[in-house]
Order: structure tokens, then C-alpha cells, then sequence
């Protein structure tokens, strides 16, 4: 036997047990927890969208919360709000869409959670860099001083807090060469070579798709661009994010609605349809499918957690360097990114899809491209579905959202990176993680990447540890700041203790 195929499979079994029943309900049960725990911070929302738009230029930080929650949405809008809800749908049925929904909604509550202790914790530099994320909440939260008190940058750290802060550290670092930089090259290279022959029909045979797939030649693109963008440090990547999140986000939403109104008699059964299979999956596609309760349950949290990341602990990280003046404030801004993430781009992807789906007249489209209604590739019924829309506009917008959508991630899991990097080997070791990142940029996209894939995925899920476990041991102190700043009407008070400088290697 290969043993680079025994390997694989190795790694491909633990990576399903890890994404298994026991993380998502760990998750599932810390999204209802800090729900309760901050007091239903979801009903903040409308403020929350408010402040995400609302310039703070007297307080600290590196780059505007506006920039802060788009670097971010940068990271969490990706594949996985494409082909990973389409993988939810064919795999556990339409109701999955409805689990997601209902992941985001309560997973809002534990992004603000896990937000909050991060810019709370967050530290500088010599230089007046913003630092922060779970590794600072677990050293700074259990750290004292000579008098005692918590939160110090010297002092004591009990051996358990520095294998939290080290553990979610190294395995953030690890993770963000999967599911930044391999799944998503992987991604943007696969939808546009399998979308080739449309292509060449639209920009001409002589273009330089050719008659081969085009993997090297955007795996090369791939890595031209992310360098070029990593050159200019943090600032530069939240400033490309600002300006393309945005973007790409209305281009593929415009997108999903042209698709919605060429199947507009099946908008509202569509809704009806992934409601109904939610709860009762034979009532709409019968006994012979294979789906259940529990598949559209685990399809639809898996996917969900998987899209907007409440609970990983990777948004934090950026969120820490907004200039924001206290902890809620910016942790209100960063829990919109799981609103706009899953409740409404996956919503409105999956109402896209199943009304596709149901429409009859997409029989002929549906068997053509993927053999049927149900299949097991979601990539197919995601290609499928932008089809119907006439004279290849439908390949343009899928092709484009999904190039910008993966380049977009890439950008932010590299800044991710970064902030873990530095904290395990200082800022000399950001250069050679920047070249080793677009490496794997470039294997993802020539299609070698899938053991860096499932080695990274296996991280993302158990990064998840070391960062849940935080919020929950800090939810005392969480409770206290959403009370007083934003329960209170404090939301306008800056925070009182002065951000300290940790010596940096």
C-alpha cells in the first residue's frame, strides 16, 4: 500500500472525528450559553450595524472598526458560503439551511463573547501595535502581579494559561495554512477550471485559459497577488479588505436575487421546503433520499460554524486592533460579521439553490451538470444553479464572487497568521511565514495540497478549544462589561485601564 495514501487516510479519519458531533455540540452549546450569559446581546444588533459604520478616531488601535470587522468578513466570507452550504444541501437536505441560520443567529452571542476578551486583553509593542486574541485573554486574565491583581504583563502565569494561550497560538498558525491559503487557492482555481469551456467561449480560444486547466497559471496570479498585499503589512491588508469586501459581497448577492427571480414561483416554497425538512425531511423529498433530522442537523451546524467561525477565536484577533474606546463597543461590531456572514449570505445562497432545485424547468440544467436534483457535489449544484441565468452572465458572477471570495479569506487568514506567529517567535519569523503561506497558496491551487488541507482543518477545529475554553472561564467578567457599557448606556465611555507594552522578541 502507498504510504502516502495510508497517511492521508489517517489524517482524513481523524479529520472527521474532530468536525464530529462533539465539536458542534461544544459549539452549539456555547452559542446558547453566551446568548444567556450577555443577556441576548443579539437583540443589540441594530446598534451594533450602527457603530460598524461610525468612525472612533480619538481612541487606540491600528486600523478603523469599520476595517477591523471587513478584514474579518474577509476571512469568514469565503467557500463557505458558496459550495459549503450547497454541500450542507446535498448532503443533509435542504433543511440544513434552516440549522444554519439558527447556528448563526445564536453563534452571534459568542462572537461578541470571544471578542470582548480580546480587545479587553489586547496589549502594544514597542512600536504602538495593537496585539491581541485568546493567547492574551488566557495570559493576561490569570496573570498577577506583586499585589495580586489580575491582568498584568508581568508577574506569575500559571503553567495551564500558557498552554492555552501557546496551544491556541500554534494551532491558529497551523490552521491558517489550510483553510487560508490551500482551501481556498484550491477553491478559486477548481471553479474556474471547471468553468473553462463557457469561459473560452466568452473571452475566445487564444485566451490564456487555453485548452489546459489553468491551475499553474492562477496559482501563480495567486501568489503574485497575496505578496504584493502582504508587503504592505496589516494596514495594507485591512485596506485591500475594506474596499473589497464589500464589493464582492453586493456582486454575489445581486448575483443569488437574478437567480431567486428567474425561479421566483418557487421563492416562497423554497422557504417552505427547507423549513419543513428541517423537522421533517420525508414530508418534502420522501423516503428514499437518506436524509434525516439528524443529517440536516449536522450538515447545516457543521456548515454553519464552519462559515462564520463564532467560536474559533480567529476574528478576535484582528478585531484587537480596531481603534475602539472600550471592549463592547468593538465586540459589538465584530458579532455583525456572523449576521451578515450566515444569516443572510447563506440565506440567501440556499434559497438560491433549493428554489433551483424545486423549479421543473431546471430538470434538463440540473441532469446536465450534476446527473439529478440530489447529488454529492455541492461545486456542481452551486455551477448548476448560476446557469440559469442566460448568455453566461450566471458564470461570470460565480466565477468572480468565488475568485474574490477566496482571495479575500486568503488575505485575512494570512493576517491571522501573522498575529499567532508573532506570538510564539516574534516578529522575525512573520517574513518566513509570509513565504512558506503563499507556498502553500500555490500547492492548494495546483491541486497537491490535500494533506495540508486536512491537517489544517483538523487545527481549525481544535483551536476551537483552547478559545472556548477562555470564554467560558471569563464569562463573569464579560457579563460585568456588557452590563456596565452596554445595558448601562455606556457605550461612548472609554476604557479606563491604559493598554500596557509587552516586550517583543
Amino acid at each position: 500500500m502507498d504510504p502516502i495514501a495510508a497517511i492521508n487516510g489517517v489524517i482524513n479519519d481523524v479529520d472527521t472525528f474532530v468536525w464530529g458531533i462533539p465539536l458542534i455540540v461544544i459549539l452549539v452549546v456555547t452559542h446558547l450559553w453566551t446568548t444567556i450569559r450577555t443577556g441576548f446581546i443579539q437583540r443589540k444588533l441594530p446598534t451594533a450595524i450602527k457603530l460598524s459604520v461610525t468612525k472612533d478616531p480619538d481612541s487606540q488601535g491600528d486600523v478603523s472598526q469599520f476595517g477591523a470587522l471587513m478584514t474579518a468578513l474577509s476571512a469568514t466570507i469565503g467557500t463557505g458560503n458558496i459550495v459549503g452550504v450547497a454541500t450542507g444541501i446535498v448532503s443533509g437536505g435542504p433543511g440544513a439551511v434552516f440549522w444554519m441560520w439558527i447556528i448563526g443567529f445564536f453563534g452571534i452571542a459568542t462572537k461578541y463573547s470571544e471578542t470582548y476578551m480580546s480587545v479587553r486583553y489586547r496589549v502594544k509593542d514597542h512600536k504602538g501595535t495593537m496585539l491581541g486574541g485568546a493567547m492574551y485573554a488566557w495570559r493576561r486574565h490569570f496573570t498577577r502581579d506583586a499585589n495580586g491583581r489580575r491582568g498584568s504583563v508581568t508577574g506569575k502565569t500559571p503553567w495551564w494559561a500558557m498552554l492555552g494561550a501557546g496551544a491556541f497560538a500554534l494551532l491558529a498558525g497551523i490552521a491558517s495554512f489550510g483553510i487560508g491559503a490551500a482551501v481556498q487557492s484550491s477553491a478559486c482555481a477548481s471553479i474556474i477550471a471547471s468553468n473553462i469551456p463557457v469561459l473560452n467561449t466568452i473571452l475566445g480560444p487564444n485566451t490564456f485559459l487555453g485548452d489546459t486547466s489553468g491551475t499553474l497559471f492562477i496559482g501563480i496570479l495567486i501568489v503574485i497577488l497575496t505578496a504584493l498585499v502582504l508587503i504592505g503589512g496589516i494596514k495594507a491588508i485591512a485596506k485591500v479588505c475594506e474596499v473589497m469586501v464589500p464589493f464582492m459581497a453586493i456582486f454575489y448577492v445581486v448575483g443569488c436575487i437574478v437567480v431567486i427571480c428567474f425561479n421566483w414561483a418557487f421563492f416562497i416554497p423554497a422557504i417552505q421546503t427547507i423549513v419543513v425538512a428541517a423537522f421533517n425531511p420525508h414530508a418534502v423529498m420522501g423516503g428514499g433520499l437518506g436524509f434525516t433530522i439528524g443529517l440536516a442537523l449536522q450538515f447545516g451546524a457543521k456548515r454553519g460554524l464552519f462559515s462564520n467561525e463564532s467560536g474559533l477565536g480567529s476574528a478576535p484577533l484582528v478585531a484587537a486592533s480596531a481603534t475602539t474606546r472600550n471592549p463592547a463597543r468593538q465586540a459589538l461590531v465584530s458579532m455583525t460579521g456572523t449576521f451578515w456572514d450566515t444569516v443572510v449570505i447563506c440565506a440567501i445562497t440556499g434559497i438560491t439553490l433549493v428554489s433551483t432545485m424545486l423549479n421543473p424547468n431546471n430538470a434538463a440544467l440540473l441532469n446536465n451538470y450534476i446527473g439529478g436534483a440530489y447529488v454529492s457535489s455541492g461545486q456542481a449544484l452551486t455551477t448548476a444553479a448560476f446557469q440559469t441565468i442566460p448568455w453566461h452572465i450566471g458564470t461570470i458572477v460565480l466565477v468572480v464572487g468565488m475568485a474574490v471570495f477566496a482571495f479575500s479569506t486568503v488575505l485575512g487568514w494570512a493576517y491571522y497568521g501573522n498575529r499567532c506567529v508573532s506570538y510564539l517567535f516574534g516578529k522575525r519569523a512573520v517574513i518566513p511565514y509570509y513565504v512558506l503561506y503563499v507556498v502553500v497558496a500555490f500547492i492548494g491551487a495546483i491541486g497537491i495540497g490535500q494533506m495540508v488541507w486536512n491537517i489544517s482543518d483538523i487545527t481549525n477545529a481544535l483551536m476551537a478549544i483552547p478559545n472556548v475554553i477562555c470564554v467560558w472561564l471569563l464569562g463573569g467578567l464579560i457579563w460585568r462589561g456588557t452590563k456596565h457599557y452596554v445595558y448601562e448606556g455606556n457605550l461612548n465611555e472609554k476604557f479606563a485601564e491604559e493598554i500596557p507594552t509587552v516586550a517583543t522578541k
